[in-house]
């Protein structure tokens, strides 16, 4: 994920998905919320490459102000944040970050799937520190709630099918029940607070629920 600096001098977070190079001045397109990760051999001092989806704060901010600051989190709360709600804060970094860095932005890339127009930047660090290193522990819970925020985010995107969506809405809702703990349920219902996804249902009754 990502924070840039907004007009009212105010860091917005977002999610951004980032992605290796598969060769020198390649660039790819895909992001944590929208389209697949491009895999491939990269080549040793090319820059990473994440794309913008749409007309979204990440995109105007990094016209505006030529870069961000990448967060490297573990917390499944700030990734729906992140994800599906608008934060911003007055510092740049972020106080669960467990790594940072700070990136200048160069577009290099730009087009049109389903409807959406997408942008691909190159991301150049700057600055770089991890104020708390840490092993993370993720369980399947933590993993569901990630694909559960990439699932909501495509809800109303005409290229993806609705009801394939709320399926898997459903069965993620599932593993979460089972399999997470405080921070992925309290993630959950954010999530379903922000989207509204089960009104979508045409039977909601047996689906989990999440409380904050």
């Amino acid at each position: 994920m990502v924070t840039t600096l907004g007009p009212n001098d105010l860091w917005n977070l977002a999610a951004l998905g980032l992605h290796a190079p598969t060769g020198a001045g390649d660039a790819t397109h895909g992001d944590a919320t929208h389209g697949d990760a491009t895999h491939g051999d990269a080549t040793h001092g090319d820059p990473v490459t994440a794309t913008t989806w749409g007309n979204t704060r990440t995109r105007r901010n990094f016209h505006r102000r030529g870069g961000g600051v990448i967060q490297f989190v573990s917390d499944p709360r700030t990734f729906v944040d992140a994800a599906l709600t608008i934060r911003e804060f007055e510092a740049p970094v972020l106080p669960d970050a467990h790594a940072w860095v700070e990136v200048r932005a160069e577009q290099v890339d730009a087009g049109e799937d389903g409807g959406t127009r997408w942008e691909t930047w190159r991301l150049h660090p700057v600055a770089a520190a991890a104020p708390e290193p840490a092993v993370p522990r993720i369980n399947r819970g933590f993993a569901a709630t990630i694909e559960a925020t990439v699932a909501a985010s495509r809800l109303d995107v005409p290229a993806y099918d609705t009801d394939d969506l709320l399926a898997r809405l459903r069965w993620l809702a599932d593993v979460v029940d089972r399999c997470g703990g405080r921070p992925e349920r309290e993630a959950f219902a954010t999530l379903d607070t922000e989207t509204a996804w089960r009104d979508r249902l045409d039977d909601a009754t047996d689906v989990v629920r999440f409380d904050r």
